[in-house]
């Protein structure tokens, strides 16, 4: 199975890609969690514009993709994985909760670094959230993140097929936790307990800084409980919180692609662009 998933790599990216996309959008328009306050269409034209032209200036800036480089790794012998002799499958998992908490410490990063946080801005610019703000980044920042990842896999000595597989799930539970869909609280509150719910990385998305400052992770739950980010639900309740960035309202600037790509040049400090609240 693993091998067949790695000599498969595209199509099986592809398939369960749209058919997360596909089932979240179905999804969010049979159960909407909230009103949306930005035309629909207007907002996945952009945002699906952006991740179009970051997926072009992917194949173009790194011509060997994350899993042709942790091949390469392999025949080398980098990285710890290819030092130590374990069990393929034992690598995988580890490969893929690893590079979970490397994202995790990543995306936290991005809070707390002036500069990283101006591109992490127009992920957090989204005046609504849906499924298609799992996938609005600034280029800039996806061009980071693969960085990062590539000194991850170098580090670890991922598998191939584990880098595939933690990409799909990432790609996926992105997808899913920034859905605008409506999980009855009950089986919210046992999901929670494992993975990142949408009710549980909507607080991420608040303009008020201490409810932005939770809730990192994208897939495992874990990371936000132990280091002390985990925020259960957003002071104003989920359908009166506040989604975005306070002092950035304007759609030229927020929801239209010249405005997302312009927008780290024009946020300098957090303090002076979030509203701040007292825990």
């Amino acid at each position: 199975m693993l091998e067949y998933i790695e000599s498969k790599e595209t199509v099986f990216r592809l398939l369960t890609f749209f058919s997360i996309f596909g089932m979240m959008a179905l999804a969010e328009w049979l159960f909407p969690k909230r009103l949306l306050t930005v035309e629909k269409a207007k907002r996945w034209f952009n945002n699906i514009s952006l991740m179009m032209l970051n997926t072009l200036a992917l194949r173009l800036v790194f011509p060997v993709a994350a899993a042709g480089f942790a091949a390469w790794c392999s025949t080398k012998g980098i990285g710890i994985f290819n030092l130590v002799g374990i069990p393929l499958w034992l690598s995988v998992v580890l490969t893929i909760v690893a590079l979970d908490g490397i994202i995790w410490f990543q995306h936290r990063l991005f809070h707390t670094v002036p500069t990283l946080w101006r591109l992490h801005a127009v992920h957090h610019a989204d005046k609504d959230l849906d499924v298609t703000s799992g996938a609005r980044f600034h280029t800039i920042e996806i061009l980071l993140s693969m960085v990062i990842k590539f000194g991850a896999i170098a580090l670890l000595g991922a598998p191939a097929v584990a880098v595939i597989l933690f990409e799909v799930i990432l790609s996926g539970m992105a997808l899913f936790n920034h859905s605008n869909v409506a999980i009855p609280v009950s089986v919210d509150r046992w999901l929670r307990m494992v993975f990142v719910t949408p009710d549980m990385h909507r607080v991420h998305h608040s303009v008020h800084r201490h409810e932005s400052d939770a809730n990192f992770g994208f897939n495992l739950a874990i990371w936000d409980r132990l280091f002390h980010t985990y925020k259960e639900s957003p002071d104003d309740g989920h359908y009166a919180m506040t989604i975005g960035i306070a002092s950035h309202r304007e759609d030229k600037q927020v929801v239209w692609l010249p405005g997302l790509l312009s927008l780290p040049f024009k946020i300098f400090r957090r303090t002076t662009n979030e509203t701040k609240r007292s825990h």
